[in-house]
């Protein structure tokens, strides 16, 4: 089932279904015919009282495999990170984070509006990492003046990219040493594992906390679950219910979560594989700045400003759905198939061929 573009081949008695190509986010895929099946045959309970069947089995299976003492099923990667950061702070305290991570760009400022925690935003490496030396300088003596320094959050891939193992054990170690806890936002964790052939658990096992995202490449339709220990998860659930994030039956979304799991984490091969490709045929483009991190393209108009702007344009025209921003990123995931592939990349020789005719 993996690729697949859409659920049902025809659109009418005859009629081949247009091929659809959605290159904005992982974060559109659509549960798979299987996927669905597994949701519908989901046994469920009430998870306020903890006995949903679906989602005990789901955080007790990642934490097992991710090597932490229990799980904590999420509706979203927002909350999740949120709940991680108010775990592991009390108002007034302050956590350290690269100036364009998720936890402090894209989550709305929900750890100072909501936790009243400090962010402290640090210069990062393309990777993501954060340089020993400026986090060293980065952490506050124990002075009423400041506030108290708690918390190293990193994010393994970001932007595509994944940070090294030899960075991670560095930066988690000298965290501890210097009394600091450390989270991970995982949201796209099985990449960075896939793309360098290791386990997941290798990446994890050097951190207090890990959020795993279940809706970008895995192509589930929701959930995020947090990992750490039962003492710091007894204070995520207590957090969770106070921003509203109970739910009852939702073993349904904890099953897509258990499916993706057992089936889609090795197709995630084929993301980046096809993300290659797409960087290949856009390297074509004259003037275009390209380079790609595993399931991520990344394009900038280099010499050629304009040309990125007809390019957008052009494949956006053809039906290609963009995050229509610069530098343009394109991310390949689940329901990006070969078939759609070969009809992106046709799209990009019609569009040299048109640019070539028209300086003839």
């Amino acid at each position: 089932m993996y690729g697949q573009v859409i659920e049902g081949a025809t659109q009418a008695a005859g009629t081949v279904a247009p091929i659809e190509i959605d290159l904005r986010s992982d974060t559109v895929t659509r549960p798979t015919l299987g996927m669905l099946q597994a949701m519908a045959a989901a046994p469920t309970g009430d998870d306020v009282f903890g006995d949903d069947p679906s989602i005990n089995r789901l955080q007790e299976r990642l934490a097992a495999d991710l090597g932490f003492e229990t799980g904590l099923f999420m509706p979203t990667g927002t909350m999740s990170n949120l709940c991680a950061l108010m775990a592991h702070c009390e108002r007034g305290d302050e956590y350290l984070v690269g100036q364009l991570a998720h936890t402090y760009k894209y989550e709305a400022g929900g750890a100072a509006v909501l936790g009243s925690i400090q962010p402290q935003p640090l210069e990062q490496a393309a990777d993501g990492s954060i340089a020993l030396e400026r986090i060293s300088s980065a952490i506050k003596p124990d002075d009423p003046h400041f506030a108290r320094t708690r918390l190293l959050a990193l994010e393994n891939t970001f932007g595509g990219q994944v940070m090294s193992q030899t960075y991670i054990e560095a930066a988690t170690l000298f965290a501890s040493e210097r009394g600091l806890a450390t989270h991970l936002d995982g949201a796209r964790l099985f990449n960075a594992a896939i793309a360098q052939g290791i386990s997941a658990r290798e990446i994890t096992k050097h951190f207090d906390s890990v959020s795993v995202c279940l809706s970008k490449g895995l192509g589930a339709p929701a959930g995020s679950v947090l990992l750490g220990s039962k003492s710091l998860m007894s204070k995520a659930h207590r957090i969770r219910k106070m921003l509203g994030g109970g739910m009852r039956q939702a073993g349904v979304l904890a099953a897509a979560g258990n499916y993706a799991l057992d089936y889609h984490v090795e197709g995630l091969a084929d993301d980046h594989r096809r993300a290659k490709a797409i960087g290949e045929a856009l390297k074509t483009v004259p003037g275009l700045d390209v380079s790609v991190a595993t399931n991520m393209v990344w394009v900038s108009p280099g010499r050629n400003p304009a040309g990125l702007d007809r390019l957008a344009n052009h494949l956006m025209t053809h039906g290609v759905a963009l995050l229509n921003r610069r530098p343009l990123r394109l991310v390949t995931h689940l329901d990006f198939s070969d078939l759609a592939l070969a009809e992106f990349c046709g799209l990009v020789e019609a569009f040299n061929r048109d640019v070539a005719s028209s300086l003839t």
